[in-house]
C-alpha cells in the first residue's frame, strides 16, 4: 500500500512542475494596435536565456528522477509479484503437501484398519488352531478312552454299561434270627425264646451284585433294557456248610421306550412305583432312593417292593412327571385269631406247583418231639414253604413326582383286591368274595444345606402291610369267611450328611404299624387280629424245648405284631473314587424292636436287637 501511495504523490509532483513550466513560458498577448518593437524584444529575448536553460536542467532532473523513482516502483512491484507468486506456489505446494499428508493419514487410518482386522483374524486363527489342537487332543483322549477303557460297550447301534459291586460283609446280632445278612424283622425273638439267648455272627458276599444297562437311540426316542441280580437267593439245597452254595437271583429285569415327548412304556420285574425316586419318575436302581443301609432289607418303614410291573409315564420338562402302574399281587398270609361261624370254611391260594415254576418245594423244619429219652424221637411233619393267593387282579397304583428346584416330592395312591371262596357247610353254595383294600403316601426329600439332606415317607392304608419294609400282615378273616383288610401305617425319617466328597453319613429312624379289629362269631367266641392271645410265656424260657436241636419261639406266646421299630446309625468312605471305580468301607448300627399287641392283662411283650454290619466293596466305573 505505501509503495502505491508513493507512485501516486510523484505523478502529482510531476504533473505540476509541468503545468508550472508551462504557465511560465507562455507569451503575453499584445494589442495589434501596438506592435511590438524589435530592440525591446531583442533585449528581453536576451535577458531571459540564462533562465529557460536552468529549467530545462531542472525538468530534465526532475524527469530522471522520477523515471528512477517509477523504474524502482516497478522493480519494487515486480519484487513484491515475484514474491506474491513465490508464496502462492509455496501455499499452493504446502496445501498439495497438506491433501498428500491428509491421503497418506487417511492411508495410514486405513492401513491401521487393515491391520487391525488382520490381527484380529490371525488371532481368531490362534484361537481356532488351538481350540481345533484341544479338540483333536480331546477327541484323540476320549477316543483312546473309549478303546482302553470304554465307559460303554457298542453293540449293533447300542450302547451297553455294565455295573455292579463286589461285597465282603458281616452281621451281628445279639440274639439269633436264624438269617444272613438280611433282618427279618417279624421274627425278632422275644425273651422267653431258646434264640433269645444265642448271638450269631455271619459273613457273607451273597449282597454282590451285577447289572447291565442296553440302550438305543431311535428317531422317536430311547430304548432300553436293564437287568441286575444278586446272590441273595436260596435253593433247595443251598447251605454254608462248605461251598456256600447260594443261588443267583433276578433283582430287576425291564424293557423301556420313552419318546422324544415324554411319554415312558416299561414293563418287566422292576422297583415298585410306590418306592421313591430321586428325581422325576425312573425305572434305573440308581434313581431309586433307598436307605443307604448295609441291610439289604433296608429300614423298618420305608416303603418298597420290587417285582412285575407295566407302567406308563408321562414327563412334563424337569418339574413335574405322571405315572400309573399294574402291579404283581400277592397277599401276605392271613394274621391273628380266624374264629369263623360254625360250618364256614374258605380258601385263598395255592402252596405253589413246581412243575408251574411255583416254589412247591417240601419243609421237614415242623418237627415235634416225641420222646424226652435219648437217643430222641423226632417226628417232623412236611410242610409247603410258600403260599401263593390267587389274586382277580393286579395291584394299581399312581404317582405324582414333583421336582419344583427345591427338593422332591411324591403323592402316590394304590388299590388292591382281596378275594377268596367261602363254603357254608354242606348245604350252601360256594361263593366268591373280593375285598377293595388299598392306601395312599407321599414322600419328600429337600436340602437343608449343600451338606445336609432331610427325607420323610409314609403310607397309610387298609391292606397295605406288604408294601412296607417289615411285611406286616395285610389281612385277617372275618367270622363269614371274608376278608378284612387291616390298618397299616410305614413311616420314615432320613437325614443324610454329606461331610466330604468321600463320607457320607446316614441316620434313618421308622416304624411299621398294624391295627387291630376284633369281633365274635355267630358262637361268641372271639377273634380277629390283636384280640389278646395268651402272652403268658413271652418272657420265660421254655426249659424243654420241642425240637431239642432248633429253637422254637416257646408256647403261651401267641400275640401278634402291633409294629417294628428301628433306627439305623452308618456311614460310608470312598477310599477311592475315579475313573477306576470306587472302593468303599462302611460300618451300620442298628437298634430295632418288635412289640405284639398286648394281652387282656396288658401285657406286651419286646424283642430287641443290636445289631451291627461291616462292608467292603469294589464298584464298577
Amino acid at each position: 500500500m505505501n509503495w502505491k501511495l508513493k507512485s501516486v504523490a510523484a505523478i502529482a509532483l510531476a504533473a505540476s512542475a509541468i503545468g508550472s513550466f508551462a504557465y511560465a513560458t507562455d507569451p503575453t498577448p499584445v494589442s495589434d494596435a501596438t506592435p511590438p518593437k524589435k530592440h525591446k524584444a531583442a533585449a528581453a529575448k536576451k535577458a531571459d536565456a540564462p533562465c529557460c536553460a536552468a529549467t530545462e536542467d531542472q525538468i530534465k532532473q526532475l524527469r530522471q528522477d522520477l523515471q528512477s523513482q517509477i523504474d524502482g516502483l516497478k522493480s519494487d512491484l515486480a519484487a513484491k509479484d515475484a514474491a506474491l507468486r513465490d508464496a502462492q506456489q509455496k501455499a499452493a505446494d504446502a496445501q498439495a503437501s497438506a491433501d498428500k499428508a491428509n491421503a497418506a493419514a487417511a492411508g495410514v487410518a486405513d492401513n491401521a484398519a487393515a491391520v487391525s482386522a488382520l490381527q484380529g483374524t490371525v488371532n481368531d486363527l490362534k484361537a481356532n488352531q488351538v481350540s481345533l489342537a484341544t479338540t483333536v487332543s480331546d477327541e484323540t483322549t476320549k477316543i483312546k478312552q473309549s478303546i482302553e477303557s470304554p465307559n460303554v460297550l457298542h453293540y449293533k447301534g447300542i450302547a451297553i454299561t455294565p455295573g455292579g459291586f463286589t461285597a465282603a460283609e458281616t452281621v451281628w446280632r445279639p440274639h439269633s434270627t436264624g438269617s444272613d445278612i438280611p433282618t427279618p424283622f417279624t421274627s425278632i425273638p422275644f425273651p422267653q425264646a431258646e434264640a433269645y439267648h444265642l448271638s450269631e455272627f455271619y459273613g457273607t458276599g451273597r449282597q454282590s451284585r451285577v447289572s447291565l444297562l442296553a440302550e438305543g437311540k431311535v428317531d422317536w426316542g430311547t430304548i432300553r433294557g436293564y437287568f441286575e441280580g444278586d446272590w441273595l437267593g436260596t435253593g433247595v439245597t443251598s447251605n454254608n456248610n462248605q461251598s456256600n452254595s447260594y443261588v443267583f437271583r433276578q433283582r430287576v429285569i425291564w424293557g423301556q421306550a420313552i419318546t422324544n415327548s415324554g411319554w415312558g412304556f416299561a414293563g418287566g420285574q422292576m422297583w415298585s412305583l410306590a418306592t421313591e425316586d430321586a428325581k422325576g419318575l425312573s425305572n434305573l436302581s440308581s434313581d431309586i432312593k433307598t436307605p443307604q443301609t448295609i441291610d439289604p432289607n433296608y429300614n423298618a418303614g420305608f416303603v418298597w417292593t420290587r417285582q412285575y410291573g407295566f407302567r406308563v409315564t408321562k414327563s412334563f420338562g424337569d418339574k413335574l412327571a405322571i405315572g400309573i402302574a399294574a402291579e404283581n399281587p400277592q397277599v401276605l398270609s392271613p394274621g391273628g385269631t380266624i374264629t369263623l361261624n360254625p360250618g364256614v370254611s374258605y380258601i385263598w391260594g395255592n402252596p405253589g406247583t413246581s412243575s408251574g415254576a411255583y416254589n412247591g418245594a417240601i419243609s421237614s423244619e415242623a418237627c415235634t418231639s416225641t420222646s424226652t429219652t435219648t437217643p430222641v424221637s423226632v417226628t417232623c411233619i412236611p410242610g409247603y414253604l410258600t403260599t401263593y393267593a390267587i389274586n382277580p387282579v393286579p395291584d394299581f397304583i399312581a404317582k405324582i413326582a414333583i421336582d419344583p428346584g427345591y427338593g422332591h416330592y411324591e403323592i402316590i395312591g394304590i388299590t388292591r383286591a382281596f378275594r377268596d371262596r367261602i363254603y357254608e357247610g354242606t348245604s350252601g353254595t360256594p361263593w366268591n368274595d373280593t375285598q377293595w383294600g388299598g392306601g395312599i403316601g407321599g414322600s419328600a426329600r429337600m436340602p437343608i444345606t449343600h451338606m445336609l439332606d432331610f427325607g420323610v415317607k409314609a403310607l397309610y392304608g387298609h391292606g397295605t402291610g406288604r408294601y412296607g419294609d417289615s411285611t406286616v400282615a395285610d389281612v385277617t378273616v372275618g367270622p363269614d369267611g371274608r376278608f378284612k383288610p387291616l390298618e397299616s401305617l410305614s413311616a420314615l425319617g432320613t437325614l443324610e450328611f454329606h461331610a466330604t466328597p468321600r463320607l457320607d453319613i446316614y441316620a434313618n429312624y421308622g416304624v411299621d404299624y398294624i391295627g387291630k379289629w376284633l369281633y365274635e362269631n355267630s358262637a361268641g367266641k372271639a377273634g380277629g387280629y390283636g384280640i389278646g392271645e395268651s402272652n403268658s410265656g413271652c418272657g420265660t424260657e421254655n426249659l424243654t424245648p420241642t425240637a431239642p436241636t432248633i429253637p422254637s419261639s416257646g408256647s403261651s406266646c401267641t400275640g401278634v405284631n402291633r409294629d417294628v421299630q428301628e433306627g439305623t446309625l452308618g456311614y460310608w468312605y470312598d477310599i477311592y473314587k475315579g475313573s477306576h471305580g470306587r472302593l468303599r468301607q462302611g460300618i451300620q448300627y442298628s437298634y430295632a424292636s418288635r412289640v405284639i399287641w398286648a394281652n387282656l392283662s396288658g401285657y406286651a411283650p419286646k424283642g430287641i436287637e443290636n445289631m451291627f454290619w461291616t462292608s467292603f466293596r469294589y464298584y464298577l466305573p
